[in-house]
């Protein structure tokens, strides 16, 4: 059996569709599945596990080759998780007798509607994420149970940590704030941000750690920060590639992060975290089965009700305060749990 997987998105729905991807090996254990990405998941395909063969779409003149080895195939299934123009594209090349996608592909277009085979009664505003792509594997004959994201980080990124770790002189346990985000509306105030280092810069346990990524926005905004801070921080944004700093949030005692991609990363390695949301509703995107607080709106309190529907917050409603308690309750489970 040839099953092609088409997740066209971002590193998070990457992460996230690792669940699927684990119960159709489960299931069909001699198939062989192939997995699309867009360009931007690249760097993250060697944790990626239980797939036979990747290809990249670039939307560019070099996607010819992806056109080309998807119809050169004669595949058994295709499950298009994405749901866009060029996915129902690479899904009639791939002329799979069953293809698969959410009916929400006919309310878009009628026209794309007719590639697939099999339309799921399915819409990810309605559930997790993590359900959404399972629910997908229905019409294979598949219920897979809800399980977390997972990822197989490769030797190599754990020496890359290794020798920044030494470089930087990190000899502490440490604590990861990754305040950086693609989107301008995800960022939480800088003089915020700089309170969180400060009030835990003067407890001697941990060394404090700011990861980004590599845009311009993200290290201004990262800049903005560490031009606020009294404390020493050890400052790694824009020094690690993605398996390096999910290796890095694997080993952290805390990562504190607006949604964006560690929060995944977190999850996939089962570390505490405290998460900022806002105007991203937490339903879809949250943990669900490693230690996460996650802040949304100014209640001060950690969401514990999540739902399909939930009002839009600005970043701002969540306060300093919030976030240092949230912290501080997570910390001493952590060190508990090191000491047993």
């Amino acid at each position: 059996m040839k099953i092609l997987l088409l997740q066209l998105k971002r590193i998070g729905d990457l992460i996230l569709t690792t669940p699927a991807i684990a119960a159709l090996r489960s299931n069909f254990p001699d198939a062989k599945i192939t997995l699309a990405v867009s360009t931007e998941c690249a760097e993250l395909l060697p944790a990626i596990s239980n797939v036979d063969g990747v290809l990249i779409a670039r939307r560019n003149l070099r996607d010819v080759g992806v056109f080309s080895s998807v119809a050169g195939k004669r595949f058994d299934y295709c499950i298009d998780f994405t749901r866009n123009d060029r996915s129902a594209f690479l899904t009639l090349l791939s002329r799979a007798r069953r293809r698969i996608a959410s009916y929400r592909v006919r309310e878009q277009s009628k026209t794309r509607a007719r590639v697939y085979t099999d339309l799921v009664g399915v819409r990810v505003r309605d559930m997790h994420t993590i359900d959404y792509n399972l629910a997908l594997l229905e019409p294979l004959g598949m219920r897979a149970s809800s399980s977390g994201p997972h990822l197989d980080l490769p030797r190599t990124a754990h020496e890359k940590a290794d020798a920044l770790r030494r470089a930087w002189n990190t000899t502490r346990p440490y604590l990861i704030l990754h305040p950086g985000s693609a989107r301008r509306e995800k960022l939480w105030d800088p003089a915020r941000w700089a309170e969180v280092i400060d009030h835990f810069g003067q407890v001697n346990d941990f060394d404090i750690v700011l990861t980004s990524g590599p845009s311009a926005d993200e290290q201004a905004h990262v800049a903005a920060i560490t031009r606020r801070t009294r404390e020493k921080i050890i400052d790694l944004s824009g020094k690690t590639d993605l398996l390096t700093l999910a290796v890095l949030i694997g080993q952290t005692q805390l990562l504190v992060t607006v949604d964006s991609a560690p929060v995944h990363f977190a999850a996939a390695t089962q570390t505490p975290q405290v998460i900022l949301f806002g105007p991203t509703n937490p339903f879809h995107w949250r943990p669900t089965d490693s230690p996460a607080l996650i802040l949304h709106g100014k209640s001060g309190a950690p969401v514990t009700e999540f739902a399909p529907v939930r009002p839009r917050f600005p970043m701002s409603e969540i306060s300093t305060k919030a976030v240092i308690s949230a912290m501080d309750s997570l910390l001493p489970r952590r060190a508990a749990a090191h000491s047993s």
